[in-house]
This record gives structure tokens, C-alpha cells and sequence, in this order.
């Protein structure tokens, strides 16, 4: 069996129709919150009407970016956890394994199917907040800089590489996640993985270091694959 009827095959499994209206709900209420953040001024400050944000975070494409890699990475997890951890504690990987194909090619094909659905979402629902907000500039002011451009091909280039780094940061939570044989810690460490590469602690802050998603994505990847190369030796949880 190929690897695209094995990825088919998680999807009519796992019903990956509540996914995608969980994406597509969430895409909306990120798109009316970007709405109101930009245009109706929640996050200003009474005093002096201006957006009340950290330095470097005036612009409204740092709002974007938080916001959408917060939701995605913990809803990639939640995916994860229900395709391969949860498989494994429920006993349903048991019928999986039966099947005359390799374990490695089972759980890669559960990882690349999460993968695959996400990043979709994650890039699509980039795009309608991008374009949201560019529509809505030409109507009302935006208590944000905005410091995008759609018609050039960087922006499209950035928002894919910036899309592929955060969705396979989940890997990192999967792989802790069959460690712990725990589902839950699959969900606890992408919220870790939020506060490591979002927060900012003082003046300290691993958002804007450009060497950082580098790094992040090759332990991502690293952990992606210890994973994959496990499922041969471990038993069911």
C-alpha cells in the first residue's frame, strides 16, 4: 500500500471532517479577533490610543503570526495525540500493526497526514487574515503598522517556511507525548513550546531570532524521525 492511500486512510479513520471544521472555526474567530485588533482598537491603550504592545510587536504581521501559531501548533498536537498516541493507549493501533506493512510506514504515514492538513490550514488561514485586514485598510485605519506586501513573492515565500517551522514543531510534542504514553503530554508540551518560542521574558525574547527556527525545525525533524524509527521497536502502550 502507498504512502498517499495510507494518509486517505487516517483521514476516513480519524473522520477528518470535525477537523476541518475545527480549522475552519478557528480560522474565523482568529479572523474576527485580527478584525478587532486592527480596527476597532482592543488592544490600545486608553490613554494614549495606541496599540499598547511590546516593542517590535507594533506591527500587525507579529499579532498574526502569535496568534496563528498559537492555535495551530496546539491544534496540530491535539491531531497527533488523537491519531498516534491515543491509537496506541486505546488499542486501535493493534489492528493497524496486523495489517502487512511496516510499523515505520504506518506511523509516518499518521505523522504526514496531520502534517499535510495542518500546514494547509495553517497557510490558508494566514492568507484570509492577511487579506482580511489588507481589505479592511482601505476603509478604516489600523491601529497596527501594517508591514506586509501580498503582491510580492517573499511574503509567500516567508508565510510557507514560517507555516512548515511551526506545524513540525509539533513533532516534539508527539515524541514526548510516547514517551510519557500520554496524551495529555503530547497537548502540555506544545503550550511549553508556545511560551519557549513566543514569550518574552524581560527583554529576552526567541520570537525574532532568525537562527532559532533553523535549529527548532532540524530537532523537530530529528524527533520526527526517533519517532518514526521507535514505532518498530515499541510495544503497544
Amino acid at each position: 500500500m502507498d504512502m498517499w492511500k495510507l494518509i486517505k486512510l487516517e483521514y476516513r479513520k480519524n473522520n477528518i471532517k470535525k477537523y476541518l471544521w475545527g480549522a475552519v472555526a478557528a480560522a474565523v474567530l482568529l479572523g474576527i479577533f485580527m478584525f478587532a485588533l486592527a480596527f476597532l482598537g482592543i488592544a490600545n491603550d486608553p490613554d494614549t490610543g495606541v496599540p499598547d504592545a511590546a516593542p517590535g510587536n507594533e506591527v500587525i504581521s507579529a499579532s498574526v503570526e502569535l496568534f496563528t501559531s498559537m492555535v495551530f501548533l496546539v491544534f496540530t498536537s491535539v491531531m497527533l495525540s488523537t491519531f498516534i498516541v491515543s491509537a496506541y493507549k486505546n488499542k486501535t493501533m493493534n489492528l493497524m500493526f496486523s495489517y502487512p506493512i511496516k510499523r515505520q510506514k504506518i506511523i509516518a504515514s499518521q505523522m504526514a497526514a496531520v502534517w499535510i492538513f495542518n500546514f494547509t490550514a495553517l497557510v490558508l488561514t494566514k492568507l484570509l487574515l492577511y487579506g482580511t485586514i489588507l481589505i479592511g485598510s482601505r476603509f478604516m485605519a489600523s491601529s497596527f503598522i501594517l508591514d506586509y506586501h501580498m503582491g510580492s513573492l517573499g511574503f509567500y515565500i516567508q508565510l510557507l517556511l514560517k507555516s512548515a517551522v511551526i506545524v513540525s514543531m509539533s513533532f516534539i510534542a508527539l515524541f514526548t507525548g510516547l514517551a510519557m504514553k500520554s496524551s495529555k503530554a503530547v497537548i502540555v508540551t506544545s503550550f511549553l513550546l508556545i511560551f519557549l518560542t513566543q514569550a518574552n521574558v524581560g527583554d529576552f525574547t526567541l520570537a525574532d531570532n532568525a537562527v532559532f527556527p533553523v535549529i527548532l525545525t532540524l530537532i523537530s525533524l530529528l524527533f520526527a524521525f526517533l519517532s518514526v524509527c521507535g514505532a518498530e521497536k515499541k510495544d503497544l502502550i
